[in-house]
């Protein structure tokens, strides 16, 4: 939760195996949705005093309890794959399972891209003192990224991120690597460490030596030093999909985000609405996939 990690604000007990002293806990801990509570399946192990008729979502011990089921027939929900890395094994057995194509495709990324840069270096940033060093030189970087122009989801440079990731750095729970050439950085990469795990959390490169794939050299750079450390169980790729995710990574698992909604006429309206537009494109995409559709849509578009 710290350095910049967002702090959880939902639960779901591990086999529904939950009760009402669980949702006092985590409403003390500041947790304001529970999802352990399941309609179907009462008598089980959740022990939450709530029953087969309660549906929809309620106010149950401070906890806005948004029972399994429920979730699904409001809609607003994504599925996707979490990448991770498991680091339970040395850097050259996490190498060996690459292909031999993919490993030889590595290596020349990161000497094409210092032979065009005359030369890199990798920095590596943990102490206090090594992460205001590293913000004072990632956060104007960010501000160039696509992330942060496009997405609004750069670095976070607030007064609050800032004491955060200073704080988790007063206890070697955080991680800044930067990527340097011609004086500068060009990539950054920041990790918080939670236990056990390195958390994902920020990368970005310069957009003018995209083409050189500096990311990936970081990256790559990176995880060599991590694994070196021995102290990580996992490397979590946090949420969403991506090449570079799905490359990296050693496994993956299912995954869904979900928008939680009341249920008014407008919002029933803004779900109609995203559900006739994911059907128009699903439409879309299976009549391009039509044998010569391809070609005809180019050679209307040239027209």
């Amino acid at each position: 939760m710290a350095a910049s990690a967002p702090a959880p604000v939902a639960f779901r007990a591990g086999n529904y195996g939950a009760n009402d002293d669980t949702l006092r806990a985590l409403a003390t801990l500041g947790i304001t949705h529970d999802s352990s509570h399941c309609p179907a399946l009462v008598g089980g192990a959740c022990q939450i005093s709530l029953g087969s008729d309660d549906r929809d979502p309620v106010l149950h011990h401070r906890i806005i309890e948004v029972p399994a089921g429920t979730i699904g027939t409001l809609g607003g929900g994504q599925d996707y794959r979490r990448h991770y890395i498991d680091m339970g094994q040395n850097f050259e057995a996490y190498l060996a399972r690459f292909s031999g194509k993919t490993r030889s495709t590595l290596r020349r990324k990161a000497k094409k891209l210092a032979e065009d840069c005359g030369g890199t270096t990798v920095t590596e940033h943990r102490t206090p003192q090594e992460i205001e060093a590293f913000l004072a030189a990632a956060l104007p970087l960010s501000a160039c990224t696509y992330q942060a122009r496009l997405l609004d989801a750069g670095l976070p440079g607030s007064r609050e991120a800032r004491r955060a990731m200073l704080e988790a750095a007063e206890d070697d729970r955080m991680r800044g690597f930067l990527l340097w050439a011609g004086g500068k950085a060009i990539a950054y990469l920041s990790l918080p460490v939670v236990g056990a795990t390195l958390v994902y959390a920020h990368l970005g490169y310069d957009p003018d030596h995209a083409r050189l794939s500096p990311g990936t050299v970081l990256q790559m750079e990176a995880l060599e030093r991590l694994f070196a450390e021995q102290r990580y169980r996992w490397f979590d790729f946090t949420k969403g999909e991506g090449a570079r995710k799905a490359m990296f990574g050693t496994g993956s698992a299912q995954w869904s985000s979900f928008v939680l909604l009341r249920p008014t006429l407008a919002n029933r309206a803004l779900l109609g609405a995203r559900g006739a537009f994911d059907a128009s494109v699903a439409g879309a995409r299976t009549l391009a996939e039509r044998p010569g559709a391809l070609a005809r849509i180019r050679a209307g578009l040239r027209a």
